[in-house]
């Protein structure tokens, strides 16, 4: 590998990006709580380590290089997020803890585990439906391999760092809003949170198919 220190640099940057990833993982910490947004993390690390997979059996070029299966992945993933937005624009699903303190245990368990499961499948979905991480592993990560050298293990190698590289800071993204989400524990601010939070996805979803 080449310049493996520039290659962790950019790596970092492009994962402090705000994008789909961090406004999802946002909704859920502030939404359902922290575990939620590490659900979500644990879902987008999932997906890059589906395409991980991907770029080492050699099946991103070709999809990149197909005009019908890239665009099949840029809409449906448009869609998902659209979907997401809307979803996030018009649920009244929130957890407070003035609601956990009148549900039996039974139920907030219920509850948590239905929400820590689409949260998993939310950060998931939103990755393997994402094309721009096929140009990722088809542009970028190209500029790091030595060709001398086997090009599936540098692969692995560097589909891994970015993995841990961006579960890394997105835990600490969760972190930090669990511990100054105490003023968003009011119902109205978090609709109006969760609102602009679907608007922001909606938008995103709108920006993948430009």
């Amino acid at each position: 590998m080449d310049n493996l220190v520039a290659y962790i640099l950019m790596a970092l940057v492009m994962s402090m990006i705000p994008g789909a990833d961090t406004l999802l993982i946002m909704k859920n910490t502030i939404n359902y709580g922290a575990k939620a947004g590490r659900y979500t993390i644990l879902g987008m690390a999932t997906g890059l380590t589906f395409w991980t997979i991907i770029a080492v059996l050699g099946l991103s070029v070709v999809i990149a290089q197909s005009v019908f299966l890239f665009n099949t992945i840029k809409y449906v993933g448009a869609a998902y997020l659209f979907y997401l937005g809307v979803k996030a624009f018009v649920d009244k699903d929130i957890i407070s803890l003035k609601s956990v303190e009148v549900e039996s245990d039974a139920q907030v368990h219920h509850s948590l585990s239905r929400y820590y499961k689409e949260s998993y499948l939310q950060g998931a979905l939103s990755n393997i439906l994402n094309p721009k991480t096929v140009l990722v592993y088809i542009t970028f990560m190209p500029q790091f391999i030595n060709i001398n050298e086997n090009v599936n293990q540098q692969l692995i190698v560097l589909g891994l760092i970015l993995t841990l590289i961006a579960v890394v800071w997105f835990l600490v993204v969760v972190y930090i809003i669990d511990h100054v989400k105490r003023w968003l524990e009011k119902p109205q601010v978090q609709k109006v949170f969760q609102k602009s939070t679907g608007l922001m996805l909606i938008g995103v979803g709108i920006k993948t198919i430009i």
